[in-house]
């Protein structure tokens, strides 16, 4: 039998009014989307009802910018915590996957293995951990220090944390409840396995009081892209969410993911990698331009230096001169390979201050494609098929147009290609990303023992 063609995956990235930073100014945004409960809902079921794999919510463990003058003109200061909200999501939708961000830097293990846990048994196995090391520092500040861990740091103790939890998850074999009111026994004690953790950062004695997911573990989810973070993703990740300017970088992180794969004894499908895209669509191409200039005009010169001199690592940039070049800039202790990307880019393309901030407002350093359904779907197709993406994290510029424009203009393209499903072919988070199912390890090492040859 001929197996199926090869298909996009798609996250739908959702961020409070859009991603666009003057989103919320857009006419026919909800102003108060972060806090808008209703809001979110329509945005899954619409996902849902589109055949997305996910929706994705980033988050912080704090307000991200300490600049009033900013601050008090964006709309990222206001946002619902992302695993109470998918929970709820859940109950309202019945397939769409759901993947909430939280740091490995300010949470304990246990904490984060059970709040994933019991969000895969709400939802049916459709949970996903989008792991992460916090580097802002008025994050930090909100956990009992002044600064946050150093770098190298941060990924040693996300490395262990990791363990850690998914060492949780596998805490009870997948029959483990037997629940036999005849018998008067509810779980069999022989399927028990306490984990036991004793290392550098954490220790977890176990067992994790929720029962195993309906799909083995949650998905684990990443989106380093420094030579720490690729390590740890090698090792661990199942989903990469990342950010390229060009076809060429996307081409290149994506054969050194791959490669990377079996050293740790796995298959390159087990990992998909996901960049993101910020997509302004019109039906010709001048109305694109013109919908991505509607919202470029919103943008506040403060806003727009504050976000310049945030994403590339809290260097603060306001008092240069707004048309001059942007500054050499000393290596940062925050998110090393987004600071790269857009001093790269600054100095390709010989941008002055002004000109990168404006290149960022919307995709903040993730590809942007200004376009008609036709040539979106060219871009897309040509990283998909050229060894630069597994499938892609929409990050519609404003809720709800962005995404409506997305589903109803551009997928009926992907679909016309064969590049996009018309239906899910599972119920679970894996089934989805055609993830397989992890097996249990004392079931593995039954399985082992079994195949072993008999003594002579």
């Amino acid at each position: 039998m001929a197996s199926s063609p090869r298909q996009f995956k798609l996250g739908a990235f959702l961020m409070q009014t859009g991603h666009h930073i003057a989103a919320w100014r857009h006419p026919g945004a909800q102003a108060d989307a972060g806090v808008n409960f209703r809001h979110y809902v329509a945005l899954a079921q619409k996902a849902e009802a589109a055949k997305f794999d996910a929706i994705f919510l980033a988050d912080s463990v704090g307000v991200r910018n300490s600049d009033l003058a900013s601050l008090s003109r964006t709309a990222r200061s206001d946002h619902f915590e992302p695993l109470t909200l998918l929970a709820a999501i859940a109950a309202l939708t019945e397939r769409i996957g759901l993947i909430a961000t939280v740091s490995t830097s300010f949470n304990e293990p246990f904490n984060v293995a059970r709040k994933f846990a019991s969000l895969d048994q709400i939802s049916g196995g459709r949970s996903g951990w989008n792991l992460v090391t916090s580097s802002g520092t008025g994050e930090a500040q909100n956990f009992n220090r002044d600064t946050h861990f150093e770098h190298a740091l941060r990924y040693e103790r996300a490395a262990e944390f990791h363990d850690v939890v998914t060492g949780l998850w596998d805490s009870w074999e997948d029959d483990s409840f037997v629940r036999d009111k005849e018998s008067g026994r509810y779980f069999d004690e022989h399927k028990l396995h306490v984990l036991g953790h004793k290392g550098k950062h954490f220790s977890v004695r176990g067992p994790l009081n929720v029962a195993r997911s309906p799909q083995g573990r949650p998905v684990v989810v990443q989106a380093g892209a420094s030579e720490a973070g690729r390590d740890l993703a090698a090792r661990t990740a199942e989903v990469i969410f990342v950010a390229h300017q060009t076809f060429d970088e996307a081409k290149s992180f994506y054969a050194d993911i791959k490669e990377r794969l079996p050293r740790h004894g796995r298959h390159p499908d087990d990992v998909k990698i996901m960049p993101g895209i910020f997509p302004v669509v019109g039906r010709t191409q001048a109305e694109a331009e013109e919908k991505f200039e509607q919202l470029q005009a919103l943008v506040h010169p403060v806003v727009g230096i504050s976000l310049l001199s945030n994403v590339i690592g809290g260097f603060d940039l306001s008092g240069l001169p707004v048309d001059g070049p942007l500054p050499v800039l000393p290596e940062t202790n925050g998110p090393k390979s987004r600071q790269r990307l857009l001093l790269d880019l600054a100095r390709r393309e010989n941008l002055s201050i002004r000109e990168l901030y404006l290149r960022i407002a919307g995709a903040r350093g993730h590809q942007q494609v200004v376009g008609t359904p036709a040539s979106i779907a060219d871009q897309l197709q040509q990283w998909f098929e050229e060894g630069g993406a597994d499938g892609f994290n929409i990050m519609a510029p404003w809720f709800p147009g962005g995404l409506d424009d997305f589903i109803a203009l551009v997928l009926p393209e992907l679909r016309r290609r064969g590049l996009f499903r018309t239906e899910y072919e599972g119920r679970t988070l894996r089934d989805h990303l055609g993830l397989r199912r992890p097996v249990h390890p004392a079931r593995a090492a039954h399985v082992e023992r079994e195949a072993q040859p008999a003594a002579a």
